[in-house]
């Protein structure tokens, strides 16, 4: 019997996506961290593996400085309830900084392990940032986007 119902899975989702949007809205990305356990595992194959909540703040507060609106959409979703577990596709995109509803943009497959109380206790992250960041920013960039601090050097290729 699966520990967490379906729908009980999409509305953390749904809550992780909300909590997400007002990161991205204000450019405040403290906030992300309080979606995870105290004791997190978090892979980020770019970034390396991360331990604890705290850990995770100070990552996505350092790799977001030079995008802070950056936002996450997802294509799609699996929901695995006999794990607890949601697999999404999510994108990385930056807006147009003029013409609305143009985005510049990369895949990301991101699994989540749902522990309760709107809490994840794991996270991984699977994409290619080294590979595939560098033609997207590039595009965000010569339409006028500007960074707001150097983008931090990943850790793996």
């Amino acid at each position: 019997m699966p520990r967490f119902s379906r729908d009980e899975l999409m509305a953390a989702l749904d809550h992780y996506t909300k909590v997400v949007e007002v990161c991205s809205s204000t450019g405040d990305w403290g906030p992300f961290a309080e979606l995870f356990t105290e004791d997190v595992h978090y892979i980020e194959h770019a970034y390396g593996e991360m331990h604890g909540r705290e850990a995770v703040r100070d990552w996505i507060i350092g790799v977001m400085k030079p995008f802070p609106h950056m936002r996450f959409p997802h294509t799609w979703v699996a929901i695995d309830e006999e794990n607890g577990a949601i697999v999404t596709e999510i994108i990385n995109a930056l807006d147009h900084p003029t013409e609305p509803g143009k985005v510049f943009g990369f895949p990301n497959i991101t699994r989540l392990v749902y522990a309760g109380d709107n809490l994840f206790s794991s996270e991984e992250d699977v994409y290619n940032p080294v590979r595939d960041a560098p033609q997207a920013v590039g595009e965000w960039l010569q339409a006028g986007g500007v960074m707001q601090a150097e983008p931090m050097a990943a850790k793996h290729g």
